[in-house]
């Protein structure tokens, strides 16, 4: 029997975004093998820091472990982007030190995951709605964000899922920045296809980057 243990924010943590629907957690726990467990530790608004305290109540039969954060760290640092500037280096510059800040809380959370022992994976930050009139900007500017989780997870072999290829599509998304139930449902696939060990991998790297 195994137990897979969802930690980090509201991409877990979808339950009042999708009123009347299944979240992500139960829609998991339909995936999973006959008597697998999932629990659900990640809690709406959480941001990298946070995932510590949701170690502590990490159940004893816990048998991998899934961490979705950085969303709210980039949400926190997105005052950068309307701040006026004289030159594109200075405007890389205040994303370097916004991405630094994060890139030592960030490594910091993994390594106290990691050291629980457990198979783990850690999602990226995925865009936003492909139809958003600001996608472009969002996408570009998170993926200074997402570079420290795919350098960090690569690292130290722990396996990547990678949000931005799975939510693609308008309907993946109940708002600018929360999974839908369509959303949702591709998640947990993924998720369930990491626990289960059906996705490519390699030597240096292990990555799911599709539901199916």
């Amino acid at each position: 029997m195994g137990h897979v243990i969802l930690l980090g924010d509201s991409i877990f943590d979808n339950g009042v975004y999708v009123p009347g629907e299944p979240d992500v957690v139960q829609q998991l726990r339909a995936k999973l093998p006959f008597s697998w467990q999932a629990s659900l530790l990640a809690v709406d608004g959480a941001v990298t820091g946070n995932i510590l305290s949701q170690l502590t109540r990490l159940p004893a039969d816990a048998g991998h472990l899934v961490v979705s954060a950085g969303g709210n760290d980039a949400l926190g640092a997105s005052h950068v982007l309307g701040q006026s500037v004289g030159s594109v280096a200075e405007a890389v510059s205040l994303l370097e030190v916004a991405q630094s800040r994060f890139a030592a809380d960030y490594a910091a959370m993994a390594d106290a995951v990691l050291a629980r022992g457990l198979p783990t994976a850690f999602c990226t930050i995925y865009d936003t709605p492909p139809s958003a009139p600001d996608h472009r900007i969002v996408r570009t500017a998170l993926a200074v964000f997402n570079d420290v989780i795919t350098r960090t997870a690569f690292a130290r072999g722990a396996t990547l899922i990678d949000l931005r290829l799975i939510c693609d599509r308008d309907e993946d998304y109940a708002n600018p920045i929360e999974p839908s139930a369509a959303g949702g449902n591709k998640i947990a696939s993924a998720i369930a296809r990491f626990a289960s060990g059906t996705f490519a991998a390699d030597a240096r790297c292990r990555v799911v980057a599709s539901a199916a």
